[in-house]
């Protein structure tokens, strides 16, 4: 019984992802400001009532697009690596996972993040990459490069957040010029400069 109350009706899925289809398309074309229900609503060709079946408002449904990115951004980041006798730095194939995630939705993550318009998906993945970082500078404690230089840690996570955020960004305006395992290595040679020997 409670397999069936946890599991979304594909239809509600698919209704779902029609009004975050528009809404990104919406958002390529005109300021957020001039978006309404009525214009996503039409975009994903459903009626009004639809859309109010699934959200309040469109700062209700910007809200549950940010907690789904975050749901997806937190599943990719604690996946196991696949091969655990892997010789490589252990964040360079999480990073890899990350870039290929974000790659696949490009369109949506370059309407989100690489514009200026909706800082909440931009607040929330920052707050999530600080809480990864955060997470590996306490597991290596002494042994981390905020250990060995004497950075404050704090501002060491500030840093290395912001970065992150920053380059995935960029890489986003620019296209993509880089593939997503080459751009996680530039990220571990960056990071650990004494390992590319």
């Amino acid at each position: 019984m409670e397999n069936r109350t946890s599991r979304t009706d594909p239809r509600i899925l698919r209704t779902r992802q029609l009004l975050k289809d528009a809404f990104v398309e919406l958002l390529e074309e005109m300021e957020i400001e001039k978006i309404s229900v009525n214009r996503i609503a039409e975009r994903a060709t459903i009626n009004r009532v639809t859309f109010y079946l699934h959200y309040k408002d469109i700062p209700d449904m910007m809200e549950k697009m940010a907690d789904e990115m975050n749901e997806d951004l937190k599943r990719i980041l604690s996946e196991e690596l696949r091969d655990p006798t892997a010789t490589t730095d252990e964040d360079w194939p999480m990073m890899v996972n990350l870039l290929e995630h974000i790659a696949e939705h490009a369109k949506f993550y370059k309407v989100i993040l690489a514009s200026r318009r909706t800082p909440i998906f931009t607040e929330r993945m920052l707050k999530l990459l600080t809480e990864v970082i955060t997470a590996r500078v306490d597991k290596l404690g002494s042994e981390s490069s905020v250990g060995t230089t004497g950075v404050q840690k704090d501002i060491a996570i500030w840093y290395g957040s912001s970065a992150l955020i920053g380059t995935i960004v960029s890489w986003l305006r620019k296209d993509m010029p880089y593939t997503p395992a080459f751009l996680a290595k530039q990220f571990s040679l960056i990071r650990s400069p004494q390992k590319k020997k």
